[in-house]
């Protein structure tokens, strides 16, 4: 039951992570995932043609839309044909934010082919004064769904703010 009442929270937590690959100021739909540009900067950067993959290393930051993803490594790897970005991993430090959404972990793996975000070595995500914490969430974007595993003691974690409530102690605060 507390993974049922959880969902809804998910939902809105990630949606920082799962629109990072997405459009400007709304979710994506499915079929656009992907197709704004995204800007790298880094320290960095090291591409291997041999093996279709590039490097960035050093205060990465990546930027589609209104999405920022910062890390301190980040790697992609490409189809040799199309050019098509299969993979990409961010190590280090991973955040990502998106109109007062947050999310961080150790690591981030996006699999772009499944459209599948994988973080891990515990993740945080953050929105106002929600958050949801677990080590391992993966998001399916085309699904518009995720699941959160593991945690402290093997747990999820996540406090949830009742909005009305919040919003009425705001408003008693404003008035005084």
């Amino acid at each position: 039951m507390r993974k049922r009442k959880a969902l809804p929270l998910v939902l809105i937590l990630v949606v920082a992570v799962s629109t990072a690959f997405g459009q400007e100021g709304k979710a994506p739909r499915p079929e656009d995932l992907g197709t704004l540009p995204i800007e790298i900067s880094a320290d960095r950067l090291s591409a291997d043609s041999l093996r279709n993959s590039v490097a960035f290393e050093g205060s990465v930051v990546a930027k589609q839309g209104d999405v920022t993803l910062s890390s301190d490594r980040l790697f992609a790897e490409y189809a040799r044909e199309s050019g098509v970005i299969e993979k990409i991993v961010a190590e280090g430090g991973v955040r990502v934010t998106q109109e007062g959404r947050e999310a961080r972990a150790t690591r981030a793996v996006f699999f772009n082919l499944e459209q599948r975000i994988v973080l891990s070595g515990g993740a945080d995500l953050i929105q106002g004064a929600n958050t949801l914490k677990g080590e391992t969430v993966t998001i399916f974007l085309r699904e518009n769904r995720s699941v959160v595993t593991g945690g402290e003691g093997g747990r999820v974690k996540a406090v949830i703010q009742p909005k009305g409530l919040t919003d009425a102690k705001e408003k008693g605060k404003a008035g005084r």
